[in-house]
């Protein structure tokens, strides 16, 4: 009994299939040369060499035999999980083709020689896998999906007699139709596996053999796109040497182009909705007048086919630029997916669930016979058998076995549907009612336009008469007419938006499209996650600042799907990470070269921003957390840069440099903004007699790798203007030097204003070992005996150039640079530090400008409530000046519209007059 009382179903027993009686009556006592345990390419291989005194073809159909009987008995009785007999039925698909492969090029070298290109080198001869075989996937009864691919052209060395010479094509076509007479055929020992050719290019009517070259020209001019998602599970099967010696690798470098892009992918949708209705319509018509046929496990609603599309589709959509997600085994994909969060873990988790369950049953329905089929059997005791193999009970009044099929399928249709058909218009169902539904609506028609303020609808007058919507293809402007319908539906059931704010939505949603036209990607992406379009258009009302990043970046827009976009804050470890992950996959990959490298970085570092915007814009977080991220996430890139720029050094001498960054300015405050220029420093510590050659050059390697614009786009604007003498000193300091430079030791030595700039310094990238020698040297700076009066006359002076270099109208007042600005309260707190850092301690900390105020008032510095006051005018004043940049105005409002900036103006001079006048 079991524990809820039930009666627990007996074992089931391997013979129960008829296909393993047969292989019992007629191997017998042979069953026993397969060596115990799960079959695997040594045992396998024993096996077929036991078997030697038998011609080729009969040999490697026992050795069939016995691994299948092997394979029921272990799932049956032994409940050996689903992995451990599709990987079996792969190397044994493996090892049967690679004696194959070499059974026939013998017999075909004995008659026309080897093949050889111009230069007389052997031309190698690949045999690719597909499908669940390329995935190592394979079922128990599976054909297998194969093409074959030959090096390049040439021909044979003929026979010693000089006869027998052919092209290298020809050789290889025979080869082909040798492989298919070795393994394909059914003679009276039956078949290895059964094979499939209609993959190959041209499928059925294409050759049976293609060159490398004839495959990459196919790729590029007429390769389909459901073809991308066959070759995503492609890789060479046979031989075995190619794969160990890496000479297929070519191949490789051909078809990763080809399945995954490097931009967003979504208008591989419709590819694969037209395959999969080809699908489910063969399915259908099978199963017309035939309910039976209803449960395929594999094809119907629902079925393995359905969970195998999700995970390809996430694939190829975003595998272009996430390497990690590439991989060709369904239940590894998964999770990779929910890592990356383009689907949910919980999601990832049921559908493996289902995948396990599915292709469990599956190969219980082809052990009973050994037949190619994923129906469910229609006899009550196989019913029962399949049922008791797995834990389960089926009988007249209920069956457990149907009953989680339906639940696993039911939770994979859902799951497909909301993938696949996301974006689809809704169908309509008129009901016969003349006059309902009706023509929809075209982008040149008036009704678009009714209702839309003047502005609006001037604006997309103007942008349907542009010429490059005009030439639009019939489908793609149905697509911007169904965009901008379903847009202006959205921005209607915004009820928090203001009827400007709905407008400035519409407009910036127009300016935003202008541009991607050629990119029909993105407009795909839009018209597939109706989610993102509405999160877009609340954004575009909310702010300018979005509009404009999403035209620099367009491929940061599918970051407002992630689920986790709301509420998290910037996570460094994890990105960085993110970031290690895809490195790891684009070095497996073969592709670890430094275009890739920097195109990730940019793209990783414009995701990331995004989500900072997107949090900022929704009101999610404060200016000062998205200074603190936006500062981190650049604290991150660097150190991530350094680490692989490093190893694309050539003149490194050690495994890990001792180099660090040290951060000024914004970035040195934990200020910065989006877009903002990193001031920075380059310092190393490092006795090798090498090391001041090696870090030069590694520093002008560093620069490019994180300002040179690429196809990704920009990473950071750079000014290393900071280090010792300026832009005529070197580009790279040592620390002992650095230290001497800023102590003042020697003839050359720093000026004030470098003394100024170090209070707001700090480590933030690099060799953590040289974090806190630097500090040393930092708060020493700040501690050293100064002429007060004269320190207090140059940071004045210094003030008044900076001033001076702007251009205020007069009347009006700028945030930053105006008296009574922000810059006088960083002036001012620079004095405070460097005048006062050794007796009041607390001053050497690099807190920030408003921390260093509330010190500088708790120590006795300021009077009672001045350095509290100018603290929150500083806050208050970054707080305006973030929100003029997010709308793209100029943060500068006449002095008698200061408003409740006045009082805080007035705190500012005050403070100002304190310590400079005071």
């Amino acid at each position: 009994m079991t524990e809820t009382g039930a009666e627990a179903p007996p074992q089931a027993d391997a013979a129960h299939s008829r296909y393993v009686q047969r292989v019992r009556r007629v191997l017998g006592a042979q069953l026993e040369r397969l060596p115990s345990g799960p079959p695997c390419r040594a045992s396998i291989e024993a096996a077929l060499a036991s078997l030697n005194h038998r011609p080729l073809p009969s040999a490697l159909r026992l050795v069939r035999q016995m691994v299948m009987e092997r394979l029921v008995v272990l799932d049956i009785e032994q409940q050996a999980p689903m992995p451990v007999v599709t990987l079996a039925m792969t190397e044994l698909a493996e090892v049967t083709l690679d004696a194959a492969l070499t059974h026939a090029r013998a017999e075909l070298d004995a008659l026309h020689g080897a093949p050889r290109n111009e230069a007389g080198d052997d031309i190698d001869f690949w045999i690719i896998g597909m499908g669940k075989l390329g995935a190592r996937e394979l079922n128990v009864s599976s054909d297998i999906d194969l093409v074959y691919v030959y090096e390049e052209e040439g021909q044979t060395t003929g026979r010693p007699d000089g006869r027998g010479v052919i092209t290298a094509h020809e050789y290889f076509a025979r080869l082909a139709r040798s492989l298919q007479s070795l393994i394909g055929e059914a003679t009276e020992d039956g078949f290895v596996f059964r094979m499939d050719l209609a993959l190959r290019p041209n499928g059925n009517a294409g050759p049976p053999v293609v060159s490398l070259a004839m495959l990459e020209e196919y790729f590029l001019v007429q390769g389909r796109e459901w073809e991308r998602f066959a070759w995503l599970k492609s890789r060479v099967v046979a031989p075995r040497s190619a794969v160990d010696t890496g000479r297929a690798k070519p191949l490789g470098e051909v078809v990763a182009p080809f399945v995954y892009r490097r931009y967003l992918d979504y208008g591989v949708f419709e590819g694969l909705r037209q395959l999969h209705r080809k699908i489910r319509d063969e399915a259908n018509r099978r199963a017309a007048g035939r309910p039976e046929r209803a449960n395929d496990v594999k094809l119907s609603r629902g079925g393995i086919r359905e969970i195998e599309f999700i995970v390809q589709l996430l694939q190829v959509v975003r595998g272009g630029q996430f390497p990690e997600i590439r991989t060709r085994q369904t239940l590894k994909a998964l999770p990779r997916l929910a890592a990356v969060g383009l689907i949910k873990p919980e999601i990832a988790d049921k559908l493996a669930q289902a995948y396990t369950f599915l292709r469990r049953v599956e190969h219980r329905i082809q052990y009973l016979d050994d037949q190619q089929t994923h129906q469910l059997p229609t006899a009550d005791a196989d019913l029962a058998w399949i049922a008791r193999s797995l834990g389960l009970v089926c009988k007249a009044e209920t069956c457990e076995l149907i009953e989680q099929l339906c639940s696993h399928r039911e939770t994979v249709a859902t799951e497909f549907d909301a993938l696949l058909h996301d974006g689809r218009p809704p169908v309509r169902h008129n009901g016969g009612c003349k006059g309902c539904g009706g023509e929809p609506v075209q982008l040149d028609s008036p009704a678009l336009l009714v209702g839309l303020s003047a502005d609006v609808a001037e604006r997309l007058q103007r942008f349907i008469e542009h010429p490059r919507v005009v030439m639009l293809r019939d489908e793609a402007r149905q697509r911007l007419t169904h965009l901008f319908v379903r847009s202006r539906k959205i921005i209607d059931e915004h009820e928090a938006l203001t009827p400007r704010q709905r407008d400035e939505a519409l407009l910036r949603f127009i300016d935003w499209v202008e541009p991607l036209l050629r990119r029909d990607s993105y407009l795909a992406l839009l018209a597939e996650r109706p989610q993102v379009l509405g999160r877009l258009l609340r954004l575009l009302a909310l702010a300018r600042w979005p509009m404009r990043y999403l035209m620099q970046h367009p491929g940061v827009i599918d970051e407002l799907a992630d689920t986790r976009l709301a509420h998290e804050r910037f996570d460094a470890a994890g990105f960085q990470q993110d970031l290690e992950d895809r490195h790891s996959a684009w070095v497996r990959s073969g592709q670890a070269d430094e275009e890739s490298l920097l195109d990730t970085l940019r793209r990783a570092h414009h995701a990331e921003t995004f989500r900072t915007l997107v949090r900022d814009v929704e009101g999610e977080i404060s200016v000062e957390q998205v200074a603190d991220d936006l500062s981190l996430l650049a604290d991150a890139t660097l150190d991530c840069t350094l680490r692989w720029a490093w190893q694309h050094l050539r003149q490194r001498h050690r495994e890990t440099p001792r180099f660090a960054v040290i951060a000024y300015g914004k970035l040195g405050g934990k200020e910065l903004g989006y877009g903002s220029d990193l001031d920075i420093v380059f310092l190393f510590d490092d006795e090798d007699e090498r090391a001041s050659e090696v870090y030069a050059a590694f520093a002008r390697k560093l620069i490019p790798w994180l300002s040179l614009r690429t196809s990704a786009g920009a990473l950071f604007d750079i000014d290393t203007a900071l280090r010792p003498n300026g832009n005529s000193g070197l580009l790279v300091t040592s620390l002992a030097s650095f230290e001497r430079y800023q102590q003042g030791r020697g003839s050359n030595t720093a000026w004030t204003w470098e003394h100024q700039a170090i209070t707001r310094a700090r480590f933030c990238a690099g060799a953590r070992e040289l974090a806190e020698p630097f500090e040393a040297t930092r708060r020493a700076v700040l501690c050293a005996p100064r002429d007060e009066a004269a320190l207090r006359e140059e940071i004045r002076s210094m003030r008044e150039k900076v001033r001076a270099a702007q251009s205020v109208p007069a009347g009006q007042f700028d945030l930053k640079h105006s008296p009574g600005g922000m810059m006088d309260v960083e002036f001012a707190v620079q004095h405070l530090v460097l005048s006062h850092s050794a007796a009041v301690p607390p001053l050497q900390d690099n807190a920030g400008n408003i921390a260093l105020l509330q010190r500088a008032e708790a120590a006795g510095l300021l009077a009672p409530g001045m350095g509290q006051a100018a603290a929150d005018a500083y806050r208050e004043m970054r707080r305006a000046q973030h929100r003029a940049r997010l709308d793209e105005d100029n943060a500068r409002p006449s002095l008698d519209e200061l408003g409740p900036l006045a009082p805080h103006r007035e705190a500012v001079l005050a403070l100002w007059a304190h310590v400079f006048n005071g």
